[in-house]
């Protein structure tokens, strides 16, 4: 079975790991500054604070962004369910912006509408979530200047765009939104087993993210209430978490850190084969936006009208093809459906679902791989099983 996506570990990343377990820290020691340091020099970002997931890292930014029941989240229907829960996870509400059909990203025009309507009604967003699908950028210039039209923050969730460039700069630095969110899963473009990170030019807002992610507790003298009695005072300031990333896979990340560049360049030359491979299938192929050069996380095709998805993709995984589907629109979960969305809220977004396979690629990928997908593909668009 050719994967949709896999993590690519070399003896450096082995090497690594071995020597965070044989340190004399396995966790809240000198790796983990270590690699958010890394990170967040790669991007051009003030601060990095890591975390055990990127759930955990939207978790987090929205907490320590004053999120809390009441209020509410915006963000896009086309993502994994973890942009939409982390809100509910604070007791908000959650609303959605439906895509642009050409980038699959949240619409620009369309949450310019809704932001309209919603400051007439009095509705208005605390936080707007754009959602770098894929790895390709958002037009994040225009929703930073939303946010300073309508009073709303504004966090990236960009799991699957750390190397993705917008404009003159990396994603991560955070220079048009609040914070920004990584995912370091197996499959996303580096891993750290489980893993994710939030990165920010805000001092206060990392100060209380990492206060946060460690159940609010701190040793630091200038942030206690009451006289330091020894060594071991500490106080707890907030309700916090045990969101604490480990030094092990902190080693693992930095490690693979060094080999960023070179993943995403695999992924791109993996993208523009598949275009010449795909230009004659009949299929809508991705397009990069205008300001932004995608990472490729993922490499989403539609099947054309008329062709049934669940027959190309049934066809494709017998002849050992692992495709797969992202996403199921979050508001057509039943959960969500139980907060009052239905079918039929957001049109493009659902007319995207019912079409959308989503291609292997991986750096690992060879070129006689990526050609049995390609083959797969055009036998199962041709009601043939072949590969």
């Amino acid at each position: 079975m050719i994967p949709y996506g896999r993590q690519d570990i070399d003896q450096h990343d082995v090497a690594a790991v071995v020597e965070a377990l044989t340190s004399d820290w396995l966790t809240q020691g000198p790796a983990v500054p270590a690699f958010e340091a890394a990170l967040a020099a790669y991007c051009g970002a003030a601060h990095g604070v890591a975390v055990t997931s990127a759930t955990a890292a939207l978790h987090l930014a929205y907490l320590a962004l004053g999120l809390e029941p009441g209020m509410q989240v915006w963000t896009s229907p086309i993502t994994f369910v973890a942009t939409a829960n982390a809100a509910r996870y604070c007791g908000a509400s959650v609303d959605f912006v439906d895509i642009d059909p050409v980038t699959y990203n949240l619409s620009v025009p369309l949450l310019a509408e809704k932001l309209a309507a919603a400051k007439r009604n009095g509705t208005l967003p605390h936080i707007v979530a754009p959602v770098h699908f894929s790895g390709q950028p958002c037009d994040m210039q225009a929703i930073h200047g939303m946010a300073g039209q309508y009073g709303f923050k504004v966090v990236e969730d960009a799991s699957h765009a750390v190397g993705a460039d917008y404009l003159t700069r990396k994603i991560g630095n955070s220079g048009y939104a609040d914070a920004t969110v990584f995912s370091f899963h197996p499959v996303k473009l580096i891993t750290t087993a489980e893993g994710g990170m939030v990165m920010t030019q805000d001092t206060a807002l990392a100060d209380r993210i990492r206060l946060l992610r460690s159940h609010g507790i701190t040793r630091e003298a200038s942030l206690m209430q009451r006289p330091d009695e020894g060594a071991w005072y500490y106080e707890q300031l907030a309700l916090g978490l045990n969101y604490r990333m480990t030094d092990v896979q902190a080693a693992l990340g930095r490690s693979q850190l060094n080999r960023l560049d070179g993943f995403v360049a695999k992924r791109r030359a993996l993208a523009a084969r598949y275009d010449q491979l795909l230009a004659d299938s009949g299929c809508v192929l991705p397009r990069q936006g205008a300001d932004g050069s995608s990472a490729w996380h993922l490499y989403v095709i539609q099947v054309p009208v008329g062709v049934s998805r669940r027959s190309v993709f049934d066809a494709m995984r017998a002849a050992g093809v692992g495709v797969n589907v992202h996403y199921i629109p979050v508001h057509m979960q039943p959960y969500y459906h139980g907060l009052g969305f239905a079918h039929g809220d957001y049109p493009i977004a659902e007319a995207y679902y019912e079409r959308a396979i989503t291609l292997p690629l991986y750096p690992g990928m060879t070129d006689a791989q990526q050609d049995d997908v390609v083959r797969a593909l055009k036998a199962a668009l041709n009601g043939r099983s072949d590969v």
